[in-house]
Protein backbone atom coordinates (compact mmCIF):
# COMPACT_ATOMS: atom_id res chain seq x y z
CA UNK A 1 0.00 0.00 0.00
CA UNK A 2 1.66 3.32 -1.32
CA UNK A 3 0.78 6.42 0.56
CA UNK A 4 1.08 10.58 -0.15
CA UNK A 5 0.70 12.75 2.44
CA UNK A 6 -0.94 16.08 2.05
CA UNK A 7 0.28 19.15 3.90
CA UNK A 8 -1.45 22.41 4.52
CA UNK A 9 0.45 25.36 5.51
CA UNK A 10 3.21 23.04 6.12
CA UNK A 11 1.73 21.07 8.23
CA UNK A 12 0.59 17.06 7.66
CA UNK A 13 -3.50 16.86 7.15
CA UNK A 14 -4.46 13.66 5.31
CA UNK A 15 -3.35 10.87 3.60
CA UNK A 16 -3.86 9.19 0.42
CA UNK A 17 -3.51 5.78 0.43
CA UNK A 18 -3.59 3.29 -2.76
CA UNK A 19 -4.56 -0.34 -2.77
CA UNK A 20 -6.05 -2.43 -4.78
CA UNK A 21 -9.44 -3.61 -2.30
CA UNK A 22 -11.66 -2.27 -0.22
CA UNK A 23 -10.17 -4.92 2.87
CA UNK A 24 -8.00 -2.10 4.18
CA UNK A 25 -10.36 0.12 5.52
CA UNK A 26 -11.09 -2.26 8.50
CA UNK A 27 -7.42 -1.39 9.43
CA UNK A 28 -6.91 2.49 8.35
CA UNK A 29 -10.48 3.74 10.12
CA UNK A 30 -9.45 2.94 13.84
CA UNK A 31 -6.66 5.43 13.20
CA UNK A 32 -9.13 8.24 12.85
CA UNK A 33 -11.03 7.50 15.91
CA UNK A 34 -13.99 5.55 14.42
CA UNK A 35 -14.73 2.67 16.73
CA UNK A 36 -17.42 4.99 18.78
CA UNK A 37 -18.44 6.85 16.14
CA UNK A 38 -21.53 6.39 13.66
CA UNK A 39 -20.85 6.85 10.12
CA UNK A 40 -23.12 7.52 7.12
CA UNK A 41 -21.94 6.50 3.58
CA UNK A 42 -23.10 8.37 1.36
CA UNK A 43 -23.21 7.15 -2.31
CA UNK A 44 -25.27 7.34 -5.39
CA UNK A 45 -27.47 4.89 -6.68
CA UNK A 46 -25.51 3.33 -9.26
CA UNK A 47 -22.08 3.09 -7.49
CA UNK A 48 -24.08 1.90 -4.52
CA UNK A 49 -25.42 -1.46 -6.37
CA UNK A 50 -21.90 -2.29 -6.65
CA UNK A 51 -19.83 -1.35 -3.73
CA UNK A 52 -22.00 -0.25 -1.16
CA UNK A 53 -22.33 -4.13 0.24
CA UNK A 54 -18.75 -4.39 0.34
CA UNK A 55 -17.66 -1.35 1.76
CA UNK A 56 -20.32 -1.41 4.49
CA UNK A 57 -19.49 -5.02 5.51
CA UNK A 58 -15.48 -3.34 5.59
CA UNK A 59 -15.89 -0.43 7.71
CA UNK A 60 -19.14 -2.60 10.45
CA UNK A 61 -16.15 -4.83 11.49
CA UNK A 62 -15.00 -1.76 12.96
CA UNK A 63 -17.97 0.85 13.54
CA UNK A 64 -21.11 -1.26 14.33
CA UNK A 65 -23.56 2.23 14.10
CA UNK A 66 -23.19 2.47 10.13
CA UNK A 67 -26.11 4.03 8.20
CA UNK A 68 -26.32 5.12 4.81
CA UNK A 69 -27.48 8.07 2.46
CA UNK A 70 -27.99 7.48 -1.39
CA UNK A 71 -29.33 9.77 -3.70
CA UNK A 72 -30.19 9.41 -7.88
CA UNK A 73 -26.58 9.11 -9.82
CA UNK A 74 -25.96 12.69 -12.03
CA UNK A 75 -24.84 16.07 -11.79
CA UNK A 76 -28.27 17.31 -11.58
CA UNK A 77 -28.59 15.58 -8.22
CA UNK A 78 -25.23 18.10 -6.99
CA UNK A 79 -27.69 20.86 -5.38
CA UNK A 80 -28.83 22.45 -2.43
CA UNK A 81 -31.54 20.34 -2.21
CA UNK A 82 -29.96 16.75 -2.07
CA UNK A 83 -27.58 18.59 0.77
CA UNK A 84 -30.62 19.73 2.81
CA UNK A 85 -31.84 15.86 1.90
CA UNK A 86 -28.17 14.45 3.64
CA UNK A 87 -28.64 17.58 6.45
CA UNK A 88 -32.12 15.81 7.27
CA UNK A 89 -30.96 12.09 7.42
CA UNK A 90 -27.87 13.21 9.63
CA UNK A 91 -30.21 14.73 12.11
CA UNK A 92 -32.27 11.89 12.46
CA UNK A 93 -30.16 9.78 12.96
CA UNK A 94 -28.53 12.04 15.57
CA UNK A 95 -24.79 12.65 14.07
CA UNK A 96 -22.62 14.89 16.24
CA UNK A 97 -19.79 16.65 15.43
CA UNK A 98 -17.53 13.89 16.30
CA UNK A 99 -19.03 11.21 14.36
CA UNK A 100 -17.89 10.68 10.16
CA UNK A 101 -19.26 11.12 6.70
CA UNK A 102 -17.86 8.59 4.04
CA UNK A 103 -18.30 9.93 0.33
CA UNK A 104 -18.10 6.97 -2.08
CA UNK A 105 -18.42 7.31 -5.43
CA UNK A 106 -17.35 9.93 -8.32
CA UNK A 107 -16.81 13.95 -8.14
CA UNK A 108 -19.79 14.73 -7.63
CA UNK A 109 -20.41 12.44 -4.28
CA UNK A 110 -17.11 13.58 -2.84
CA UNK A 111 -18.17 17.59 -3.69
CA UNK A 112 -21.47 17.33 -2.03
CA UNK A 113 -20.62 15.11 0.58
CA UNK A 114 -17.77 17.11 1.56
CA UNK A 115 -19.54 20.48 1.05
CA UNK A 116 -22.21 19.00 3.85
CA UNK A 117 -19.52 17.98 6.17
CA UNK A 118 -18.17 21.29 6.30
CA UNK A 119 -20.93 22.94 6.91
CA UNK A 120 -23.48 20.21 9.24
CA UNK A 121 -23.28 21.83 12.62
CA UNK A 122 -19.87 23.88 11.36
CA UNK A 123 -17.97 20.88 10.45
CA UNK A 124 -17.62 16.94 11.15
CA UNK A 125 -15.32 15.06 9.38
CA UNK A 126 -15.46 12.81 6.54
CA UNK A 127 -13.55 10.79 4.14
CA UNK A 128 -13.27 10.20 0.67
CA UNK A 129 -13.27 7.36 -0.90
CA UNK A 130 -13.22 7.95 -5.11
CA UNK A 131 -14.52 5.68 -7.52
CA UNK A 132 -14.16 6.96 -10.67
CA UNK A 133 -11.00 7.84 -12.26
CA UNK A 134 -11.72 11.52 -12.61
CA UNK A 135 -12.28 11.85 -8.45
CA UNK A 136 -9.30 9.64 -8.10
CA UNK A 137 -6.96 11.85 -10.00
CA UNK A 138 -8.45 15.57 -9.03
CA UNK A 139 -11.67 16.48 -7.09
CA UNK A 140 -10.82 13.87 -4.09
CA UNK A 141 -7.64 15.52 -3.71
CA UNK A 142 -7.46 19.34 -2.41
CA UNK A 143 -10.34 20.06 -0.11
CA UNK A 144 -12.64 21.88 -2.84
CA UNK A 145 -16.29 21.19 -2.48
CA UNK A 146 -19.26 22.36 -3.11
CA UNK A 147 -22.47 22.11 -5.51
CA UNK A 148 -23.88 23.52 -8.15
CA UNK A 149 -26.35 26.39 -7.62
CA UNK A 150 -29.57 26.56 -10.84
CA UNK A 151 -27.08 26.39 -13.95
CA UNK A 152 -24.49 27.34 -12.38
CA UNK A 153 -21.86 24.88 -11.86
CA UNK A 154 -19.85 24.83 -8.20
CA UNK A 155 -21.28 28.03 -7.52
CA UNK A 156 -21.73 27.22 -4.00
CA UNK A 157 -19.05 25.74 -1.75
CA UNK A 158 -15.96 25.46 1.08
CA UNK A 159 -12.47 24.83 1.53
CA UNK A 160 -12.84 21.77 3.82
CA UNK A 161 -10.15 18.97 4.16
CA UNK A 162 -11.11 15.27 4.08
CA UNK A 163 -9.44 13.06 6.97
CA UNK A 164 -7.96 10.58 4.56
CA UNK A 165 -8.63 9.62 0.79
CA UNK A 166 -8.72 5.58 0.06
CA UNK A 167 -7.39 4.95 -3.10
CA UNK A 168 -8.89 1.51 -4.52
CA UNK A 169 -7.49 0.81 -8.06
CA UNK A 170 -9.23 -2.15 -8.79
CA UNK A 171 -12.53 0.19 -9.06
CA UNK A 172 -10.91 1.27 -12.28
CA UNK A 173 -12.34 -1.93 -13.87
CA UNK A 174 -15.61 -1.45 -13.68
CA UNK A 175 -15.75 1.85 -15.26
CA UNK A 176 -17.72 2.74 -18.71
CA UNK A 177 -15.55 3.27 -21.63
CA UNK A 178 -16.66 6.62 -21.36
CA UNK A 179 -16.19 7.53 -18.02
CA UNK A 180 -12.74 6.82 -17.84
CA UNK A 181 -11.57 8.35 -20.63
CA UNK A 182 -13.36 11.36 -19.30
CA UNK A 183 -10.98 10.88 -16.23
CA UNK A 184 -8.16 11.36 -18.51
CA UNK A 185 -9.25 14.79 -19.50
CA UNK A 186 -7.65 16.16 -16.31
CA UNK A 187 -4.29 13.69 -16.20
CA UNK A 188 -3.78 15.26 -19.70
CA UNK A 189 -4.08 18.39 -18.13
CA UNK A 190 -1.60 17.75 -15.29
CA UNK A 191 1.32 16.77 -18.18
CA UNK A 192 0.78 19.72 -19.83
CA UNK A 193 0.37 22.07 -16.81
CA UNK A 194 3.23 20.97 -14.50
CA UNK A 195 5.14 17.69 -15.62
CA UNK A 196 6.10 17.69 -19.96
CA UNK A 197 7.81 14.27 -19.04
CA UNK A 198 4.55 12.66 -17.46
CA UNK A 199 2.95 13.97 -20.80
CA UNK A 200 5.25 12.07 -23.27
CA UNK A 201 4.97 9.40 -21.06
CA UNK A 202 0.99 9.02 -20.79
CA UNK A 203 1.38 8.98 -24.65
CA UNK A 204 4.27 5.99 -24.92
CA UNK A 205 1.87 4.09 -21.96
CA UNK A 206 -1.26 4.81 -24.45
CA UNK A 207 -2.17 1.37 -25.33
CA UNK A 208 -1.58 -0.06 -21.54
CA UNK A 209 -3.77 2.70 -20.29
CA UNK A 210 -6.82 2.41 -22.72
CA UNK A 211 -6.60 -1.60 -22.01
CA UNK A 212 -6.56 -0.76 -18.02
CA UNK A 213 -3.31 -2.79 -17.04
CA UNK A 214 -3.44 -2.45 -13.40
CA UNK A 215 0.19 -1.64 -13.03
CA UNK A 216 0.21 1.25 -15.22
CA UNK A 217 -2.97 2.60 -14.11
CA UNK A 218 -1.35 2.71 -10.21
CA UNK A 219 1.60 4.12 -11.58
CA UNK A 220 -0.68 6.92 -13.72
CA UNK A 221 -2.82 7.39 -10.50
CA UNK A 222 -0.06 7.98 -8.10
CA UNK A 223 1.65 10.11 -10.41
CA UNK A 224 -1.55 12.54 -11.04
CA UNK A 225 -1.64 12.36 -7.41
CA UNK A 226 1.66 13.96 -6.66
CA UNK A 227 1.17 16.94 -9.26
CA UNK A 228 -2.17 17.71 -7.74
CA UNK A 229 -1.04 17.63 -4.16
CA UNK A 230 2.19 19.40 -4.58
CA UNK A 231 0.08 22.18 -6.42
CA UNK A 232 -2.02 22.09 -3.37
CA UNK A 233 0.05 22.52 -1.27
CA UNK A 234 1.89 24.99 -2.08
CA UNK A 235 -1.83 27.06 -2.85
CA UNK A 236 -4.00 25.29 -0.34
CA UNK A 237 -6.99 28.40 -1.37
CA UNK A 238 -6.38 28.88 -4.44
CA UNK A 239 -4.53 32.53 -3.89
CA UNK A 240 -1.87 32.17 -6.64
CA UNK A 241 -0.32 28.50 -8.50
CA UNK A 242 -3.39 26.21 -7.58
CA UNK A 243 -5.87 28.31 -10.43
CA UNK A 244 -3.36 26.59 -13.05
CA UNK A 245 -5.47 23.42 -12.31
CA UNK A 246 -8.13 24.86 -14.24
CA UNK A 247 -6.07 25.06 -17.67
CA UNK A 248 -9.11 23.80 -19.84
CA UNK A 249 -12.19 24.83 -17.44
CA UNK A 250 -13.03 28.52 -18.63
CA UNK A 251 -14.55 27.63 -21.71
CA UNK A 252 -15.27 23.69 -20.49
CA UNK A 253 -17.14 25.08 -17.97
CA UNK A 254 -18.80 27.69 -20.14
CA UNK A 255 -19.75 24.49 -22.85
CA UNK A 256 -20.75 22.16 -19.73
CA UNK A 257 -23.34 24.47 -18.31
CA UNK A 258 -25.22 25.03 -21.84
CA UNK A 259 -25.51 21.78 -22.30
CA UNK A 260 -27.41 21.02 -19.18
CA UNK A 261 -24.43 19.04 -17.71
CA UNK A 262 -25.43 16.24 -20.53
CA UNK A 263 -21.35 16.35 -21.65
CA UNK A 264 -18.85 14.46 -18.56
CA UNK A 265 -16.79 16.82 -16.83
CA UNK A 266 -13.58 15.69 -18.61
CA UNK A 267 -14.87 15.85 -22.10
CA UNK A 268 -15.73 19.46 -21.64
CA UNK A 269 -12.45 20.30 -20.03
CA UNK A 270 -10.85 18.55 -23.61
CA UNK A 271 -12.81 20.58 -25.39
CA UNK A 272 -11.39 24.18 -23.30
CA UNK A 273 -7.81 22.50 -23.43
CA UNK A 274 -7.97 22.36 -27.28
CA UNK A 275 -9.23 25.94 -27.31
CA UNK A 276 -6.93 27.43 -24.49
CA UNK A 277 -4.44 25.24 -26.54
CA UNK A 278 -5.19 27.65 -29.69
CA UNK A 279 -4.94 30.77 -28.09
CA UNK A 280 -1.49 29.88 -26.70
CA UNK A 281 -0.62 28.65 -30.53
CA UNK A 282 -2.06 32.17 -31.70
CA UNK A 283 -0.39 34.35 -29.06
CA UNK A 284 3.69 32.64 -30.27
CA UNK A 285 3.46 30.96 -26.93
CA UNK A 286 3.46 27.46 -28.35
CA UNK A 287 4.33 26.42 -31.83
CA UNK A 288 2.49 24.62 -34.36
CA UNK A 289 3.93 21.43 -33.69
CA UNK A 290 2.99 21.46 -29.91
CA UNK A 291 -0.63 22.86 -30.54
CA UNK A 292 -0.85 19.74 -33.12
CA UNK A 293 0.08 17.86 -30.80
CA UNK A 294 -1.94 18.59 -28.18
CA UNK A 295 -4.56 17.88 -30.40
CA UNK A 296 -3.79 14.49 -31.74
CA UNK A 297 -3.31 13.38 -27.74
CA UNK A 298 -6.97 14.60 -26.87
CA UNK A 299 -7.91 13.10 -29.95
CA UNK A 300 -6.11 9.33 -29.20
CA UNK A 301 -7.87 9.24 -25.97
CA UNK A 302 -11.24 9.58 -27.63
CA UNK A 303 -11.78 12.83 -26.03
CA UNK A 304 -13.28 15.47 -28.07
CA UNK A 305 -11.70 18.70 -29.27
CA UNK A 306 -14.93 20.55 -31.23
CA UNK A 307 -18.82 20.78 -30.48
CA UNK A 308 -20.61 18.67 -32.80
CA UNK A 309 -21.36 20.31 -36.15
CA UNK A 310 -25.13 20.28 -35.44
CA UNK A 311 -24.65 21.37 -32.29
CA UNK A 312 -27.25 24.81 -31.29
CA UNK A 313 -24.11 26.51 -29.03
CA UNK A 314 -23.36 29.75 -29.98
CA UNK A 315 -20.20 31.44 -29.75
CA UNK A 316 -21.59 34.88 -27.96
CA UNK A 317 -23.67 32.58 -25.59
CA UNK A 318 -20.15 30.38 -24.82
CA UNK A 319 -18.13 34.15 -23.96
CA UNK A 320 -21.38 35.32 -22.22
CA UNK A 321 -21.10 31.81 -19.78
CA UNK A 322 -16.93 32.48 -18.67
CA UNK A 323 -18.16 36.00 -17.32
CA UNK A 324 -20.48 33.87 -14.85
CA UNK A 325 -17.68 31.63 -13.86
CA UNK A 326 -16.55 31.38 -10.61
CA UNK A 327 -12.88 32.20 -11.29
CA UNK A 328 -13.31 35.83 -12.32
CA UNK A 329 -11.57 38.31 -10.27
CA UNK A 330 -12.65 41.87 -10.62
CA UNK A 331 -14.19 41.41 -13.86
CA UNK A 332 -11.24 39.59 -14.92
CA UNK A 333 -10.76 36.07 -16.57
CA UNK A 334 -7.58 34.69 -14.75
CA UNK A 335 -7.54 32.33 -18.48
CA UNK A 336 -4.68 29.47 -18.34
CA UNK A 337 -2.24 29.39 -21.16
CA UNK A 338 0.73 27.10 -22.00
CA UNK A 339 4.17 28.87 -22.18
CA UNK A 340 7.06 27.84 -24.82
CA UNK A 341 8.64 26.02 -21.55
CA UNK A 342 6.16 23.07 -21.52
CA UNK A 343 3.81 24.84 -18.49
CA UNK A 344 0.90 26.23 -17.55
CA UNK A 345 0.79 30.13 -16.49
CA UNK A 346 -1.80 32.80 -15.58
CA UNK A 347 -2.93 34.84 -17.72
CA UNK A 348 -5.46 38.37 -17.17
CA UNK A 349 -4.77 39.90 -20.42
CA UNK A 350 -7.47 37.28 -22.55
CA UNK A 351 -9.76 38.90 -24.16
CA UNK A 352 -13.39 38.62 -25.23
CA UNK A 353 -12.94 38.89 -28.75
CA UNK A 354 -9.83 36.02 -28.48
CA UNK A 355 -12.64 34.09 -26.25
CA UNK A 356 -15.17 34.55 -29.18
CA UNK A 357 -12.83 33.13 -31.44
CA UNK A 358 -11.61 29.86 -29.40
CA UNK A 359 -15.61 29.38 -29.16
CA UNK A 360 -15.24 29.16 -33.24
CA UNK A 361 -12.45 27.36 -33.27
CA UNK A 362 -14.01 24.60 -31.59
CA UNK A 363 -17.03 24.80 -33.90
CA UNK A 364 -19.23 27.24 -32.10
CA UNK A 365 -21.62 28.98 -34.31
Amino acid sequence: MKTLTVHAFGKPVYDILFTDSFEGLTDVLPSLGSQNRKICIVSESHVADIYLPTVKAAISKVCPAVTEFIFPEGEAQKNLSTVGDLYECLIRNQFDRKDLLVALGGGVVGDLTGYTAATYLRGIDFIQIPTSLLAQVDSSIGGKTGVDFNAYKNMVGAFYQPKLVYMNFSVLKTLSRRQFLSGMGEIIKHGLIKDMDYYRWIKDHREGILSRDVSILSELVYTSCQIKKNVVENDPKEQGERALLNFGHTLGHAVEKLENFSWLHGECVAIGMAAAAWISCERGMITQTAFKDILETLKDFDLPISLPESGPLGAEDIAAATKLDKKMEAGTIKFILLSPEGHGIIDRTVTQAQILDAARFIGAR
